[in-house]
């Protein structure tokens, strides 16, 4: 056997095993990991092809278009003339000079406030409630509850039921029972047109959150509730408290998430079941007015600002919203 100095054993095994570097393990995780995620969609290809149509609509009419408002809204756009900058112009015109708005903020505000935890709870309890009944009432319920948000008449009903003339539903069972001396222009006065439009908006409000609210208890394992019990949970209160909704986390997540974003984007009730603009602006929400300005006056820029606002709004209510649920996610 060939004599080998100590010098050339630590030659030979520096080439057999070569010096690690701190960053390697990092730098082969994030690769594998990107790999893995190529062979994957390679794998998954004709799904992905399937979803292509959603993805492109969404791109070019919601992703595309909601980019464009932030620079849009500092600019004097007509849809004829090519945009001018005005830079932050429209803002100011917002909060400086245009009081309708500041009105529409506060409509807003209160409409939010009051549908968003309102319409939450109430798709929450409705789901719960269901959720007890056998397996063929729970599909019965459940259409029964959601159907409002799927029908095209439900302004015409409502309207019939806040009709001003003697005739109207409302008018008509409240004189029986004494409580009006004459009839009320529910959908005209200034002082109630807030209040049915609130009433209205949450009659149509259980939507996507409810029917998530609805997965999130049927995708509870019974088991759970068997362990709970040998635990010493005795009531159906310590159930729902201790077992059901920290396991439901990302249901109550999403639907919370969309009861409150309906809540400020409401714009189509106040819209279809009064005139337009409501009377005295009593019922006029931020929507409203960039529909106003959008649709109907055709000022972009200025629309796009108004826009851009409530989007803002948005993402600080969502961002408050998983900050109080975000704890069960990981539950």
């Amino acid at each position: 056997m060939e004599n080998m100095n100590p010098e050339t054993i630590t030659e030979k095994k520096s080439e057999i095993t070569p010096e690690i570097n701190p960053e390697t393990p990092v730098k082969r995780i994030e690769d594998s990991k990107f790999r893995y995620t190529l062979r994957e969609m390679k794998r998954n290809k004709y799904a992905y092809a399937m979803l292509s149509p959603y993805f492109i609509l969404f791109l070019l009419l919601t992703a595309i278009p909601v980019m464009m408002a932030l620079p849009m809204g500092f600019t004097n756009f007509n849809m004829v003339n090519f945009p001018q900058w005005v830079g932050v112009s429209n803002f100011q015109t917002l909060f400086m000079e245009d009081e309708v708005f500041l009105l529409s903020i506060q409509n807003t505000l209160v409409f939010a406030l009051i549908t968003g935890p309102l319409s939450y709870a109430l798709c929450f309890m409705l789901a719960w409630f269901i959720n007890q009944l056998p397996g063929v009432l729970k599909t019965i319920f459940t259409f029964i509850f959601y159907a409002p948000t799927l029908s095209g008449n439900i302004y015409a009903t409502w309207q019939l039921i806040f009709s001003g003339d003697a005739y109207g539903l409302a008018n008509a069972y409240l004189m029986d029972m004494g409580f009006l001396n004459s009839s009320r222009e529910w959908l005209i006065d200034a002082d109630l047109i807030l209040g049915v439009v609130i009433i209205v908006q949450l009659w149509i409000s259980l939507g996507a959150g409810f029917l998530a609210i609805r997965a999130g208890f049927q995708g509870i394992p019974r088991d759970r509730y068997e362990a709970g019990a040998i635990e010493g949970i005795k009531s159906r209160a310590q159930e729902l408290l201790y077992i059901t909704i920290p396991a439901m986390g990302p249901q109550l997540l999403f639907a919370a998430v969309m009861q409150i974003t309906a809540s400020f984007a409401a714009g189509d009730v106040s819209r279809f079941l009064t005139a337009f603009p409501t009377t005295d602006y009593r019922a006029h929400s931020i929507m409203n007015h960039a529909f106003d300005y959008g649709s109907l006056r055709f000022e972009m820029g200025y629309a796009s600002a108004i826009c851009f606002i409530l989007f803002f709004s948005m993402l600080l209510a969502n961002w408050g919203i998983k900050k109080v649920l975000g704890k069960y996610l990981d539950s």
